[in-house]
């Protein structure tokens, strides 16, 4: 079993994402390809002592890629990866933001 540090790689801070955060308790995070959702519920329970309601995933494919270069033009593919959409239950917050001076 992974501990929530492999599991959660890095939250998603967007411009919608902090709208939906402030409005819909919805945060969203970069997590491990391999994770299920209970894994991931789990991780967020653990690290950041929330209650978790739902979690839904999306797997983001990598884009294709091409490059000019001087001996032509080079392919390649931008890696894919997966974001876990976690809804918290009410009375519930995150603040990633705790703790720096701005």
């Amino acid at each position: 079993m992974k501990t929530p540090y492999e599991i959660l790689i890095r939250p998603i801070l967007t411009e919608k994402m902090l709208t939906q955060q402030e409005n819909l308790r919805k945060y969203a995070f970069e997590v491990d390809k391999r994770a299920t959702k209970i894994d991931i519920k789990r991780a967020v329970e653990a690290r950041f002592d929330v209650s978790v309601e739902k979690v839904n995933t999306i797997t983001v494919h990598g884009k294709s890629k091409r490059q000019q270069t001087r001996r032509g033009i080079t392919r390649g593919k931008s890696r894919s990866w997966k974001k876990a959409i976690v809804t918290l239950r009410p009375g519930d917050s995150i603040d990633f933001f705790a703790g720096t001076n701005v």
